[in-house]
C-alpha cells in the first residue's frame, strides 16, 4: 500500500502556468503510486486537456487530487472543478471529434478514453466538475511451483 504522501493535492487553476503545475503534480503522483510510463502519459495528458478547459471554458478552477485503493490495487482520482458557465449540451460535448477548439483537440471523450472511469456533473450557469480514476495496472503474478 502506498501512503498519500506526494499524492494528495489542491491546486488552482488560474493560469497557463497552473497547466504546467497540474501535468507536473499529476506525472509524479502517478509515478509514486506505481504507474507505468505509458499509462502516466495517458493520464497527464487527460489531466492537461481537462486542466485547460476548466481555464478556458469554466474561467479557473481548482484540480484535486487523491490517492484511492479497491481491493489492494491503488489508483488515482482527479477532480477539476469550477463555476464558469457549464456545458449546455452535455452530450455533445461528450461525443467523439467534437471541440470547441483551443486544446489538444480530444475534448471531453477524448479525455473519457485515457482513463477508467470519467464522471462529469454540468449544470448550466453554476459550472461544471469531472472526476476521473485511473488504476495501476499491476502484471499478474507468478504462480509458484510446487
Amino acid at each position: 500500500m502506498h501512503t498519500d504522501a506526494g499524492v494528495e493535492a489542491r491546486l488552482p487553476i488560474r493560469s497557463d502556468m497552473d497547466l504546467v503545475w497540474v501535468r507536473q503534480h499529476v506525472r509524479q503522483a502517478a509515478a509514486r503510486l506505481g504507474f507505468g510510463l505509458v499509462d502516466q502519459t495517458k493520464l497527464v495528458t487527460a489531466a492537461s486537456e481537462l486542466a485547460r478547459n476548466t481555464l478556458v471554458h469554466g474561467g479557473g478552477g481548482l484540480m484535486e487530487a487523491s490517492h484511492v485503493a479497491d481491493g489492494g490495487t491503488d489508483g488515482l482520482r482527479l477532480t477539476f472543478s469550477d463555476t464558469g458557465p457549464g456545458i449546455p449540451d452535455l452530450d455533445r460535448a461528450l461525443s467523439d471529434g467534437y471541440t470547441s477548439g483551443g486544446g489538444l483537440g480530444m475534448g471531453l471523450g477524448g479525455s473519457r478514453r485515457l482513463v477508467h472511469d470519467f464522471v462529469v456533473e454540468s449544470v448550466p450557469g453554476s459550472g461544471t466538475t469531472v472526476r476521473v480514476t485511473s488504476w495501476v495496472s499491476r502484471p499478474p503474478r507468478p504462480r509458484e511451483e510446487a
